[in-house]
């Protein structure tokens, strides 16, 4: 089985990654960590950066902090006999996740779900709500329990 597990450092994430660490999966199970890192674009007008940081130095930091996150989350899978892969990739994590699991030839997609209410998702949009409408293999969709959350 391919599990194509997206994270953004979230605890709603991370508690997808437990999902998966903690459940009985078949042998051969491979476990694809993916993080999407979404351009920084400069602002219309120039605000200044404090400290003086560049926005290139800001994607170089976003992308630093991927590759540690799928690596992180990537261990704690191998320590619940998992076998873990890791991928960061550039763009919108929508089209990046749906992308990957296309290419990658994914059996099912794991993500957190931020517990946006419906008016947040229809002013913010959802990653969730695009990959469970547009995947092309089945898709779950993680929420952290209130108890956790607290």
């Amino acid at each position: 089985m391919r599990i194509l597990l997206a994270v953004d450092g979230s605890p709603h994430s991370l508690q997808a990654a437990d999902e998966i660490a903690h459940r009985p999966w078949p042998s051969g199970t491979v476990v694809r960590v993916l993080s999407a890192v979404q351009a920084v674009a400069p602002p219309a007008v120039d605000f200044g950066l404090a400290s003086g940081v560049t926005f290139d130095q800001l994607q170089q930091e976003q992308t630093r902090n991927a590759h540690e996150l799928t690596k992180d989350i990537s261990r704690r899978l191998e320590a619940a006999s998992l076998r873990a892969e890791t991928a960061v990739l550039d763009g919108d994590p929508g089209r990046v996740i749906l992308d990957e699991a296309q290419n990658w030839g994914a059996d099912l997609i794991v993500v957190g779900s931020h517990g946006h209410s419906k008016l947040e998702r229809w002013i913010l949009g959802s990653v969730a709500r695009s990959i469970v409408d547009n995947a092309p293999c089945s898709v779950e969709v993680v929420r952290r329990r209130e108890a956790q959350a607290a």
